[in-house]
């Protein structure tokens, strides 16, 4: 076998593997990415909450478009929680890995 046949094949043997590194990545950023815009939805819900405004709406608004429909929002008393699920090209892995954010405000 000459050494550009062993390349190509070790090539298409490595694919699986970088393909799956490759999504475990995205995962990842996905998460991250996440957990800080819920805890940026929180922290507007409080300071809503803490002007007197609807908090719900607040943090509402401030979560970006793709995850406004799919986010939890829960009020009670001086604390704001937002739920929120991770982009994912499997909703199975989405729903393990939601990120839980909460921001309270005395009052």
């Amino acid at each position: 076998m000459n050494e550009r046949g062993q390349a190509a094949v070790e090539l298409l043997g490595a694919t699986p593997a970088v393909l799956l590194l490759a999504l475990v990545l995205f995962q990842l950023l996905a998460v991250g990415y996440a957990h800080v815009a819920a805890g940026g939805a929180a922290e507007a819900g409080a300071l809503a909450l803490a002007a007197g405004a609807d908090p719900e709406a607040g943090a509402r608004e401030a979560l970006p478009g793709w995850s406004r429909a799919g986010a939890r929002i829960d009020v009670s008393g001086g604390t704001v929680r937002v739920a929120l699920r991770p982009l994912s090209p499997l909703s199975a892995v989405s729903r393990k890995l939601e990120v839980r954010v909460r921001a309270a405000v005395e009052r």
